[in-house]
């Protein structure tokens, strides 16, 4: 039985698309063409701003109203500097330094740099209350641990943004914060009555709403009082009954990337996920990284299918496919230029530094590896001056020693107290030799034994790390 061309164009009108490449395959064009609602820019499709100005405009040649994405957090997640790291510290260091004007210029600024690439949407800010000190995927990319602190943040960082002539999609509905998990990886449980969530985990979305967000993401999580089984993506009491009633949410929702194990890996595949994420409340289905116009024909089946068989009402496609048609950015008043120095301005006023570092002249510096996550990718991070990468596992405080001499030792690392093979290591040097250890992560409480400095950075953008450099001596702070 043929497919229904106005049906399969509503449909079409839903997803959210990418390709692999710098350059914009045929079946890409066709899809827009026949009504894909845009597609989503990651960094394998960057390699230079006027590059991707080039590729948004061949992109809009074929339908201006295409919605073009990112994800562009600063710190540890950038799209735009994939390559060098991010010119802006990310929010964490954002809620240390607890200046909302700052955070507004920020994201303002951020917001420029994206409308100049001809990128539309912006999956930011993260809104999440990161009260779990080992989560694994959101950390630094919080603004931190207190709700008030995040609720502010959150509407400044829309306020910039969208300020900017960016939509904003403010992201992790209902909150993923309080997760052990990774929900690229698996389906993360946050077993809270309805109730702690209004207080501890809600707010930010609140806020984000009254400053006017464009969007919602989705989290691909599973609250067992309010999902059931299921994660919060494919579900109505979270969708509808919390986000469009309770909270009075009038924008898009979309879904976080369907690919992920948190949703995919539960129901059997992208196209299942893509059906109940609809039939749940969700308009905008964001399919992921690895898209394939095999993967959106059978997308587009599913739901035209759906709809066939009664699983997912015509009129909520329908009402799904005009939320997002309505996903317009404003006209800007002005063209906005990024604000100079921002970011060193944040990153050097989030530093905190315990201990003494004057005069320590020649170093060692020593790069810990302790592994990325899949959203921050391979970013280049660290001090920007040339470091010894090591692993924990494959060295000992004695070889590092005899490396150095008579220079102290600089540990640098992202979440260095989580292994204990770190923590052994660094506390072996550090009782032994001069040594200040650089977190770059989520900071703890694990301090090492006879570290002379102990200096968190609250991120590990390029610009982060530059003002660390630049407080040990390593680096000129303008350089």
């Amino acid at each position: 039985m043929p497919i229904d061309p106005g049906l399969q164009r509503l449909a079409l009108g839903t997803i959210l698309a990418a390709f692999v490449g710098k350059n914009v395959p045929e079946w890409l064009l066709r899809s827009l063409a026949d009504g894909l609602a845009g597609v989503t820019l990651f960094g394998t499709n960057i390699e230079s701003p006027a590059q991707v100005a080039d590729l948004t405009t061949q992109l809009r040649s074929v339908r201006r109203d295409a919605l073009i994405a990112t994800d562009e957090e600063g710190g540890d997640v950038t799209r735009l500097a994939h390559r060098t790291g991010s010119a802006y510290p990310g929010n964490a260091a954002l809620g240390v330094v607890d200046d909302v004007l700052l955070t507004r210029t920020a994201y303002t600024s951020i917001g420029s740099e994206l409308a100049a690439c001809g990128i539309t949407l912006n999956f930011a800010p993260v809104a999440d209350v990161n009260t779990t000190d080992d989560n694994p995927v959101i950390g630094t990319r919080s603004f931190g641990s207190d709700p008030a602190l995040v609720a502010r943040h959150t509407a400044a960082a829309v306020t910039g943004l969208q300020s900017a002539g960016v939509l904003a999609c403010t992201k992790h509905f209902p909150g993923h914060g309080a997760t052990r998990t990774d929900s690229h990886l698996d389906l993360p449980v946050v077993d809270a009555p309805l109730a702690v969530l209004r207080e501890r985990d809600l707010p930010p979305f609140a806020a984000a709403i009254a400053a006017g967000t464009a969007a919602i993401m989705t989290a691909h999580l599973r609250i067992p009082a309010l999902t059931g089984a299921g994660p919060a993506t494919f579900s109505r009491a979270v969708l509808q009954d919390l986000l469009r009633h309770e909270y009075a949410f009038s924008g898009a929702i979309i879904t976080d990337a369907l690919e992920m194990r948190g949703a995919a890996g539960a129901v059997g595949g992208p196209g299942p996920a893509a059906v109940l994420a609809l039939a749940a409340g969700a308009d905008l289905l964001c399919l992921g990284a690895h898209v394939t116009p095999a993967l959106v024909t059978t997308v587009v089946t599913d739901i035209v299918t759906a709809v066939g068989d009664g699983r997912l009402p015509r009129t909520r496609l329908e009402d799904a496919a005009a939320r997002t048609a309505a996903l317009t950015p404003a006209a800007r008043t002005a063209m906005l230029a990024p604000a100079a120095d921002i970011g060193w301005e944040v990153a050097r006023r989030a530093l905190r530094i315990e201990g003494s570092v004057a005069d320590f002249g020649d170093v060692l510096v020593i790069k810990l590896h302790t592994g990325s996550t899949i959203v921050e990718g391979r970013v280049p991070w660290g001090l920007g001056v040339p470091a010894l990468s090591i692993a924990a596992a494959s060295t000992s405080a004695d070889e590092l020693i005899a490396r150095a001499g008579s220079r102290p030792i600089v540990i640098i690392g992202r979440r260095l107290h989580r292994t204990e093979e770190n923590r052994y290591l660094i506390e072996s040097l550090t009782r032994r030799h001069t040594g200040v250890v650089v977190e770059m992560g989520w900071p703890s409480d694990w301090r090492p034994t006879g570290a002379r400095a102990f200096l968190t950075t609250y991120g590990a953008g390029e610009v982060n790390g530059r003002a660390a450099a630049a407080a040990l001596g390593l680096l000129h702070p303008r350089n």
